[in-house]
Order: C-alpha cells, then structure tokens, then sequence
C-alpha cells in the first residue's frame, strides 16, 4: 500500500486539471473491481484499455492514494481501494436518483416504459406506487413485466428492473430502494395446541416449507437484540420458488414457512396465521431498482426511478 507525501499547491493544482469527470473515472474504477480486470472493464465499458488504465492512474493520481495492488498473481484492492470502491458505489447510485429529480422534473415524461418486478411484488405490492407514477406522468403507458430476474436488459427488451437480493451485473445502476423483513410463521393446527415457540430451538422439530430461492435445506435465524445467529436444519415437506405458493401451503397447515412480513401481515392480524419465535428473524433482503449504464436516460425512466425511490419505502413499513 502506497501513499503520497502531502502534496503542494502546483501538485494540487494538477491534480484537478487531471482529475477530469470524477462520477466517470468512479464508474471506471468500481467496472475494473466488479469486473475483475482491466481487460474485462474495458470490454464491458466497449473502450481501449489504455483509457481504462489511465482513467484508473487518474482517480489514483487525483486522490493521492493508490487504489489497486497488481502483480503477476493477479489484482488485489489497497485498504483504500476497499473504502473507495464501497463509497464509490454508493456515490454513483445518489447521483443517479439526483439525475432523476433533476432532469425528470424538467422534462415532460412520455412514450412506453417496461419494467420487470418480482412476481410477489408485481401483482399486489408494488401496483399502489405504480398507480401513482401513472396518475403523475399521463403521457406515459407502462409495460409491467413479472419477472424475477433479467439477465439481459437490451435481449428482454427491458428499461429498469425491481429485484430482490444484491445485483450481480456490474453493468447496471443499482438503486436500493428497501429491505424485505422475514418472519417465521405457521397455521395453529401444526403446532397441535402446543405453545407458540419463543425460540430457534423450539423450531426445529416442527414440519417445515422452503421457498428455494432464498433457503432450502437450512434457514439461520437472528435474535433481534441480541445479534445472536441459530442454523436450523431443514427436511422441507414441500419446496416451491413462489412466494405466493408458500403462504398458501402454510394456510392449510402443511408447516412453518419464512416469508415476507409484508405478505403475511393480515393473516398474522386475522389469526389464520401466527408468528413463531418474534424475537427471531432471517436475514432481511435487499430491494433494488436497476437499470443500463448510458450517457442519456429518458425522463419517464428518471421519473419512474425518483418515485419508486420515495414510494417503495414506505411500502415496505408493515
């Protein structure tokens, strides 16, 4: 790891005459790490890597510190690099919802948006914020696609996607938006009159569903408090990949599920289903509106993407 001295006015000076686009020599460096190289960087970003290099000396040159260690056994983030690339991610999506506020409030919203979201999210959940965008831009006609994942924005025919868990597509912007709280729960016929289990322990001898997804042959549970984590393993009597089917599986009794709350709050409030262990939950899941890198974003993407962004929170209260 390598630091500069402390740099004088004219190095300063220089410095900022280098530095150039600094939202693009960070976009730059966060491709080179989630990429895994200068070549791949290059490839993704369609540029030489002579301009991947040199935008990476830039940033380097401009923050005084040195951000990759390279070697003949490959390439490695400084203590530095670790921060900036964390930071650097974090910078790129404010700046992208800033964007949006910005040039979707200037300009008149119109034409065909397609967007994909998540099934569970997609029929129920996420068509309240949907209404209201429509109602705020009438010009605008939505293709609302249910889709739990997109491999392929251009192939899809996709503008922006609504998924759940970190993206793994360095060429997207990714917005988060909310986490999903997950609970365990069961119809009071599989407990057999028994108590409600205040623990992880007491789960562990009861019949249970796996959503596949997200858990199959063991789920880990956190104390809320405490930070304390459990590992449960799991002999599953159904498995789906729906999030639907699982709750109603566990409407007819068939055993504990880990849902979402949101889902699950009116059964919860109805009695038809109950909370198992409340002071124990799964790991909460990430919500994330994603979209293309570009030079030019439409106003009724930026739009979408600035109401989505204020909107899906406060859905995800209960």
């Amino acid at each position: 790891m390598i630091k500069s001295a402390s740099p004088s006015p004219a190095v300063s000076a220089e410095r900022v005459a280098d530095s150039g686009d600094r939202l693009q020599l960070m976009a730059t460096f966060v491709r080179i790490v989630e990429s895994g190289s200068l070549s791949a960087a290059a490839a993704q970003m369609q540029i030489t890597q002579p301009t991947i290099s040199r935008r990476l000396q830039t940033l380097e040159r401009s923050l005084g510190v040195r951000l990759l260690q390279r070697s003949t056994h490959g390439m490695g983030l400084t203590l530095e690099g670790e921060r900036c690339f964390e930071r650097a991610k974090e910078l790129l999506a404010n700046w992208a919802a800033f964007e949006a506020d910005l040039r979707g409030a200037q300009e008149t919203p119109e034409g065909l948006l397609r967007v994909a979201v998540p099934h569970a999210f997609g029929q129920e959940h996420y068509v309240g914020p949907l209404a209201e965008f429509l109602r705020a831009c009438p010009r605008v006609s939505v293709e609302w696609v249910l889709r739990d994942e997109v491999h392929d924005f251009i192939v899809e025919g996709v503008d922006c996607a609504i998924q759940v868990g970190e993206p793994t597509d360095p060429s997207v912007v990714a917005i988060k938006l909310a986490e999903v709280r997950r609970i365990v729960v069961a119809a009071p016929s599989v407990l057999e009159g028994q108590a409600i289990p205040q623990d992880a322990n007491g789960l562990q001898a009861l019949p249970w569903l796996s959503l596949k997804t997200y858990y199959r042959r063991e789920i880990t549970l956190t104390h809320r408090r405490s930070g304390e984590s459990q590992r449960i393993a799991l002999r599953p009597v159904m498995s789906t990949d729906s999030l639907y089917a699982l709750r109603s599986a566990a409407l007819h009794g068939l055993g504990v599920a880990v849902g979402s709350r949101w889902m699950l709050t009116k059964d919860l409030a109805q009695g038809r289903l109950l909370h198992l262990a409340p002071a124990w939950c799964a790991q909460p899941l990430p919500v994330y509106l994603t979209y293309p890198y570009a030079s030019f974003y439409p106003s009724r993407l930026l739009r979408f993407v600035a109401l989505m962004r204020d909107a899906i929170p406060q859905t995800m209260e209960d």
